[in-house]
């Protein structure tokens, strides 16, 4: 059972290019936490996805969730706090409406999904603080843009948009744990110390009320 001392599990979500894995690495590192990061490289379906959505996103998407359970086991079942880049409720919340919305997930295959997930969640323990990276098109654009990941070239702008509208719908009615919100526009964790040093004194203040 986590406690305000042992915080068991933290996870950092937030859209495509807001910065969650630089983040999740840069707290790993400050807090001595095991951090978990999305496995992009090996994913078998992400390439086939990009290509073509309509055929290959109810795969990947279950997928994705299979995998967020494999990690959310491992976090209960270990002894240290770990630090998670992505959390099961984006898959959900997310993603999945945002194919059904585009059309690319039929109603059958996103009542089926929904409902997997639903049962699901009834029996996983939410984070005992989500970090949630807010940031502007804009931001999300150049970010993507400076890794240069071959498969997200072709992102379109509307795409990014819904998600970001899913993601602050979700966000003003997340109310499963403690919360925080970091506005990616305004604070560049990446390459400001002082920026970085905010994020901390916020998460000290709320994880260990410490100000």
């Amino acid at each position: 059972m986590s406690n305000k001392s042992f915080p068991k599990h933290i996870a950092v979500a937030g859209n495509i290019g807001s910065g969650k894995t630089t983040l999740t690495e840069k707290l790993a590192r400050h807090y001595k936490w095991r951090p978990q990061y999305e496995d992009v490289d090996h994913n078998p379906y992400l390439v086939d996805f990009y290509g073509d959505m309509h055929r290959w996103a109810f795969n990947l998407q279950v997928y994705f969730l299979n995998s967020r359970i494999k990690h959310l086991i491992e976090i209960r079942n270990g002894n240290e706090t770990t630090i998670q880049d992505r959390t099961i409720y984006e898959d959900a919340y997310i993603f999945a409406p945002n194919l059904f919305d585009m059309g690319l997930m039929t109603l059958r295959d996103f009542e089926n999904y929904s409902s997997f997930f639903q049962n699901l969640k009834a029996l996983i323990q939410p984070p005992d603080l989500l970090i949630y990276l807010k940031a502007s098109i804009p931001t999300l654009v150049d970010q993507i843009q400076k890794r240069g990941r071959e498969y997200e070239e072709n992102l379109r702008l509307d795409y990014l948009k819904r998600l970001n509208e899913n993601y602050n719908k979700w966000i003003s009615n997340y109310n499963d744990g403690q919360l925080l919100i970091i506005d990616v526009n305004t604070c560049n964790f990446a390459e400001k110390d002082e920026d970085f040093a905010d994020v901390v004194r916020r998460i000290d203040a709320q994880l260990f009320g410490l100000f």
